[in-house]
C-alpha cells in the first residue's frame, strides 16, 4: 500500500454521515444518491465567471470542496482528504436553459439522480439555470449539489455565505484571518468522551421497544429520488410563533403520515423519528464542513396524531425532558463517537437498526433564509429551499424553510415507496393544517 502523504490534510466523517453511509451498502445497485440540493431562485441570470473567481479565492484558504473521500484500510475511518493548493480543482459548474416549467422540474429531478462520486470527484458541484419562460425578464436558479456527508443543510449556506462575500470584496472579506470552516475539537478526554457516549446508547436503547417501520420497509425495488416544492403564505391571523415551533410541525406531519400508515396497515407500529438540533453557537455563522448536528427523537403512536394540539403538547415534553437530562447533548457526543466504529458494525448498535429501518419518516424544519445572502453573485434572491434525497428507508421526508415572506414546504420521497399523488396529499394535508394559501 503506498504511503500517506505528508501535505495531505484530513477531515473524519461524524455523526449521521456515518449513519447514511453504513445504510447505504443494502441499495447497492440501485442506483441510489447521497445527493443534497441547495436551490437559491433569482431575479437575473448570474455570470459564470463570478461563482468560478470565487471558488478559486476560497480554495486558497479552504481545501474541502475539491477534497475526496477515503478510508486507508477497510476497517479504517472514513475522512475526506485534500493536497496542497495547486493539486485542488475547483468543483464543476455546468449552466442550462429552460422555457418552461416543466423543464425546470426534469432538470432539478435529473440533478437529483445524478449521484456524486466521491472517491473520483469533487464532492459538490454548481448548475446554473437560466429561466426564459418569465420573459420579459429572465430569472435564474443556482443550484449547489453535494454529497450529504461533506456538510449538513446550514453548512451550505455558509458556504454559499462565503462564496458570495469572496465575490463582493476584491480583499478578503474576513481580513487576516479566515472564519473557523470547521468544528472546535471537543475538549473532553477520549475517555470522557466514551463514558458519555455509552450512557447515551443506553438511553437511546430505551426509545423503541418495538421498532419502528416505514413505508420503505415494503419489498419493492426502490426507484429514482422525486421531490414536490411548493410556497405558501401565512394569514395575519396565524399564530406564527406557535405553527414555527418544530414540535407542532412534527404533530402536523405525522397526522399527514398517517393516512400512508392507515393504507400499509401499520398503524399499530409506534412511529419514531430524530429531531434535529444545530450546536453550532447561537448568533455565529459556525462550521460549515462536517455534520453539526446532534439528535432528540420523538416518538408517538398514529392514533395520536387525531388530537394535533395534544400530540404537540407531548412532544414538547419529551424534548424539554430530553434537554433537562442532558440528552442531546450527550447525542451530539455519541454521534461523534461513531467514529470510532467499524462502518459495518453501526447498524448494529442499536436494537431497531439492525434490520435496516433507521426511524418512520424525516422531518426538519431548516429555518430562514440567512440575511446574509439577501442576494448573491449581485442578484436578488427571491426565494431559496433545500431538497434532501432521504434513503429508500424511510423513502419519505417532510422539510420546511422560510425565505422571505415565503414558507417553503418540500416533500422528498423515492419511487416505488410513495407516490406522486401521496406525496400531494401530504402537502395538502400540511398546507391546511396550518392554515396556509398558495404564494403568487
Amino acid at each position: 500500500m503506498r504511503a500517506l502523504k505528508r501535505d495531505v490534510r484530513r477531515l473524519p466523517l461524524r455523526g449521521a454521515d456515518l449513519v447514511l453511509l453504513a445504510h447505504h451498502p443494502r441499495w447497492k445497485g440501485v442506483g441510489q444518491s447521497h445527493n443534497t440540493l441547495l436551490v437559491v431562485e433569482c431575479d437575473g441570470p448570474i455570470a459564470p465567471e463570478r461563482i468560478t473567481r470565487a471558488w478559486d479565492r476560497f480554495l486558497d484558504v479552504c481545501p474541502w470542496p475539491a477534497a475526496r473521500l477515503r478510508r486507508p484500510f477497510p476497517w479504517g475511518k472514513l475522512h475526506w482528504a485534500a493536497g496542497a493548493r495547486e493539486t485542488l480543482a475547483r468543483p464543476p459548474l455546468r449552466r442550462a436553459t429552460i422555457t418552461t416549467r416543466d423543464q425546470l422540474e426534469r432538470e432539478l429531478v435529473t440533478e437529483l439522480n445524478l449521484g456524486v462520486e466521491p472517491r473520483r470527484e469533487a464532492p459538490l458541484r454548481v448548475l446554473l439555470v437560466d429561466d426564459e419562460s418569465a420573459r420579459p425578464s429572465v430569472a435564474s436558479r443556482l443550484v449547489l449539489t453535494w454529497f450529504h456527508p461533506l456538510m449538513d443543510a446550514r453548512g451550505g449556506e455558509n458556504l454559499l455565505t462565503h462564496l458570495n462575500d469572496l465575490d463582493r470584496h476584491e480583499g478578503a472579506p474576513w481580513g487576516d484571518t479566515p472564519p473557523a470552516f470547521l468544528p472546535d475539537r471537543n475538549p473532553r478526554s477520549l475517555a470522557q468522551r466514551g463514558r458519555i457516549a455509552g450512557a447515551s446508547l443506553k438511553y437511546l436503547r430505551t426509545l423503541a421497544p418495538v421498532p419502528p417501520v416505514s413505508p420503505g420497509g415494503r419489498p419493492v425495488p426502490p426507484g429514482r429520488a422525486r421531490f414536490r416544492q411548493q410556497s405558501f403564505v401565512a394569514p395575519d391571523s396565524t399564530d406564527q410563533r406557535a405553527t414555527r415551533e418544530i414540535c407542532w410541525r412534527v404533530a402536523l406531519v405525522g397526522k399527514a403520515m398517517t393516512e400512508l400508515w392507515r393504507r400499509r396497515d401499520l398503524t399499530h407500529v409506534p412511529c419514531l423519528l430524530p429531531i434535529s438540533v444545530d450546536v453550532r453557537p447561537k448568533g455565529e455563522l459556525g462550521a460549515t464542513f462536517g455534520n453539526q448536528l446532534a439528535f432528540h427523537f420523538a416518538r408517538f403512536k398514529p392514533s395520536d396524531t387525531a388530537d394535533v394540539p395534544g400530540l404537540a403538547r407531548a412532544l414538547r415534553r419529551q424534548m424539554a425532558e430530553a434537554v433537562r437530562d442532558g440528552q442531546i447533548e450527550a447525542n451530539e457526543v455519541a454521534m461523534e463517537f461513531l467514529q470510532y466504529q467499524p462502518l459495518s458494525r453501526i447498524l448494529r448498535v442499536l436494537p431497531w437498526t439492525a434490520g435496516g429501518e433507521l426511524f418512520s419518516f424525516n422531518c426538519a424544519d431548516l429555518a430562514d433564509w440567512p440575511s446574509a445572502l439577501a442576494e448573491c453573485f449581485g442578484r436578488k434572491v427571491t426565494n431559496a429551499y433545500h431538497v434532501p434525497v432521504v434513503p429508500p428507508r424511510p423513502g419519505i421526508g417532510v422539510f420546511f424553510n422560510r425565505c422571505g415572506g415565503r414558507n417553503n414546504l418540500v416533500v422528498s420521497w423515492i419511487e416505488g415507496v410513495v407516490s406522486e399523488v401521496e406525496a400531494a396529499r401530504i402537502i395538502e394535508v400540511i398546507r391546511e393544517g396550518m392554515g396556509w394559501t398558495a404564494a403568487c
